[in-house]
């Protein structure tokens, strides 16, 4: 059978999954059926987590027992603490998630007793508080209480990040943004967490796995690089003239298009309204209109439209979250995602192992040393 060539797998079905789906005509992003676009406007992160990876909606009761469960599941183990505090303050928040996880899979590892769901709640209920925990102890060392706090995951870090309770409208927006997050089908870290489960390793080496995947730009890290064009410009007209700079560079313009999405990217439009409403509450539409006029610009320009990364640049900056935090946030949502196809993967697994086209020399004959030049 002759192998379909593809630049970085495109258009290749790698495998089924019940969990999400992204960019089939007719369906639009949705997570178990239910519209990304319900789940943002109606629903909580909670409620999205619960339905990823217990299969279905809460009911209200079910909600009620899941918030409290992940409330009760902030605190750090002390020796995980002292870990934190060794680790420098230079160290990117992405290596300090990294790190963390790692580290409790030895002083909770994975057990009859202790389920993946179970994992993947402990998880996205601390990891958040694992960063905090080393952010504060190196800007002014503190060794803060990490399970105190909002009911709600969002709540949670805003409170322990800025040290009082959150306005609502910023819990909903760091709320809705996790939604969004939470889960995007085969993209490139949830399939190299697959790859990790398929060969029957534990649900934190899988989690870990994707947490590396994300760090990269061209994935995670394009709502930092977002950020940083975007404080390249003090107004929406010096951002017009420098973008057009950069394009005549031929420069890459992060948080524009998706390698799914030919049209718009439905997670975008739902992000954008959040940007406008904080940039209006906050009563300075700059930073807004700057963002707008660059989208305007990369439409007219390439046809290129903003993904999920872009105006979430904007809304975690009038949040007062710090840039090197973005893609950790995406973390602390994509658990929830993440844990699910861990957990389909193991059901019926076969190991992942796609053929690779040989590009490399023909079989020559050996050659002694004396005779090699």
């Amino acid at each position: 059978m002759a192998l379909k060539k593809t630049g970085g797998l495109a258009d290749v079905i790698a495998g089924q999954t019940a969990i999400s789906t992204v960019g089939k005509e007719g369906k639009g992003l949705n997570y178990r059926g239910y519209s990304i676009h319900d789940l943002a406007r109606q629903g909580t992160f909670e409620e999205t987590a619960y339905l990823l990876l217990y299969g279905k909606l809460p009911d209200a009761g079910e909600l009620k027992c899941y918030k409290e469960k992940l409330a009760g599941l902030r605190k750090l183990p002390e020796r995980l603490r002292k870990i934190l505090e060794q680790l420098p303050a230079s160290a990117h928040p992405m290596d300090v998630i990294r790190t963390g996880i790692s580290a409790l899979a030895s002083f909770e590892p994975e057990e009859p007793g202790r389920s993946a769901q179970h994992i993947a709640d402990r998880l996205m209920a601390s990891s958040g508080s694992m960063l905090l925990y080393w952010h504060h102890f190196h800007t002014s060392g503190t060794r803060m209480d990490t399970d105190g706090g909002g009911d709600g995951i969002a709540a949670h870090f805003l409170e322990l990040l800025h040290g009082r309770q959150p306005e609502e409208r910023h819990e909903r927006a760091l709320d809705v943004s996790f939604t969004l997050y939470a889960e995007h089908e085969f993209n490139a870290s949830t399939f190299a967490a697959r790859v990790t489960a398929s060969t029957l390793s534990d649900m934190y080496s899988a989690i870990t796995t994707g947490v590396g995947t994300l760090r990269g730009p061209l994935h995670g890290g394009a709502n930092e690089a977002a950020m940083e064009l975007l404080e390249r410009f003090g107004s929406p007209e010096e951002a017009e003239a420098g973008l057009m700079e950069m394009l005549a560079a031929k420069q890459l313009i992060m948080g524009f298009g998706h390698r799914v999405y030919s049209v718009s990217d439905p997670r975008s439009d739902i992000i954008k309204e959040w940007s406008k409403t904080l940039s209006a509450a906050l009563g300075d539409m700059e930073l807004y209109e700057r963002s707008e006029r660059i989208e305007q610009v990369m439409r007219r320009e390439k046809g290129l439209f903003p993904n999920l990364d872009f105006y979430s640049a904007s809304v975690y900056r009038m949040l007062g979250i710090p840039t090197s935090f973005f893609t950790p946030l995406f973390v602390v949502a994509r658990i929830a995602g993440w844990s699910a196809h861990i957990i389909e993967q193991r059901v019926g697994n076969r190991i992942i192992r796609p053929t690779a086209e040989y590009t490399g020399p023909e079989p020559g004959a050996w050659l002694p040393l004396a005779d090699r030049k």
